[in-house]
C-alpha cells in the first residue's frame, strides 16, 4: 500500500488536530512515534498556547512566560516522537468555543492541502475530558473532514470505559469499547512517550497519573486507543497494517 501511495505522489501522512500543547503526547504520543518510525510522515495542528494551563508545580515560569514555555515544550515533544514540528495557532486557550468555526475549519483544510494526508486524528465529541477546547477542535475538524473529500478517515482518540472504570479515572469522557477500532500497545516505544511527556514539564503536575505508581502509569498511557469517526475509503487507511504488530 506504502509503495502505490508513494507512486501516485503522496507520501503517507498523517495530521492530528488538537486544541493545547501536549494533547499529541499525553494520549497519541506513542502511536505518533510509532508511527514515525515507520516511514508515515505525522503533521501537527495545535490551536492555542495553552497560556490557560499550570505554570507548574513549583511554578517553572510566570504566568506571562507560560506562552513562550509551552511552545517550547511542545517543540521538544515533536522532536522527541520523531515527527514534524507543530503548527502552533495562537488562539485564546480557554475560549475556543466562543470562536466562529469558519475560519477554524478554514485553518485546517488550509492545512490539510498543503500536507495533503490520508488519515486526520482529533477528539471524539467529548473531547475525552469535556474540555471545551477540545470539544470544539473536535467539531470543527468532523465539519472540516466533511470538506475534505481526499481524506480517507478520521479518527479520535478514546478512553474505553473499562479501563476507565479499572482506574476509576471519573474525570474522563470514555467510550463503549466495543466502538474501539485501534488498541495500541506502545511499550515498545514507552521511554520514548515518557520523555516525550516529560518535555511538557510545566504540565508535569496537573495530571494526577503523573504521582502514581509506575505500574497504574503503565496501565494508562501505555496502551492508547482510537475510534474510527469516519472512513471514505479503507483502501487508503495505512493505520491498521502499519500498525498491525502492536495491536491488541
Amino acid at each position: 500500500m506504502l509503495d502505490r501511495e508513494r507512486m501516485a505522489g503522496y507520501l503517507p501522512t498523517l495530521l492530528a488536530i488538537f486544541a493545547h500543547p501536549d494533547d499529541e503526547t499525553f494520549r497519541p504520543g506513542g502511536t505518533l512515534a510509532l508511527l514515525a518510525r515507520r516511514g508515515i510522515r505525522v503533521e501537527v495542528l495545535t490551536f492555542t498556547h495553552g497560556e490557560a494551563g499550570s505554570c507548574g508545580g513549583p511554578p517553572l515560569c510566570a504566568p506571562e512566560e507560560l506562552p513562550t514555555v509551552r511552545e517550547r515544550e511542545l517543540r521538544c515533544a515533536c522532536t522527541t516522537l520523531g515527527i514534524q514540528p507543530a503548527r502552533l495557532l495562537d488562539y485564546a486557550d480557554g475560549h475556543l468555543q466562543e470562536s466562529e468555526p469558519e475560519p477554524m475549519i478554514t485553518h485546517i483544510l488550509s492545512v490539510s492541502r498543503e500536507v495533503r494526508p490520508q488519515i486526520w486524528l482529533s477528539f471524539g465529541p467529548d473531547g475525552l475530558s469535556g474540555h471545551p477546547d477540545h470539544i470544539a477542535v473536535g467539531q470543527w475538524t468532523v465539519e472540516a473532514f466533511q470538506q475534505a473529500k481526499n481524506v480517507a478517515g478520521l479518527y479520535t482518540v478514546a478512553v474505553p470505559h473499562s479501563l476507565a472504570q479499572e482506574l476509576d479515572m471519573r474525570q474522563l469522557h470514555p467510550v463503549p469499547d466495543e466502538t474501539i477500532a485501534l488498541s495500541v500497545d506502545v511499550s515498545f516505544v514507552w521511554e520514548t512517550k515518557l520523555a516525550a511527556m516529560r518535555c511538557h514539564a510545566s504540565q508535569w503536575s496537573s495530571s494526577p497519573m503523573m504521582s502514581a505508581p509506575v505500574e497504574r502509569q503503565r496501565l494508562f498511557f501505555g496502551r492508547e486507543y482510537f475510534v474510527r469517526a469516519a472512513i471514505r475509503n479503507s483502501a487508503v487507511d495505512f493505520l491498521p497494517d502499519i500498525l498491525k504488530g502492536y495491536l491488541a
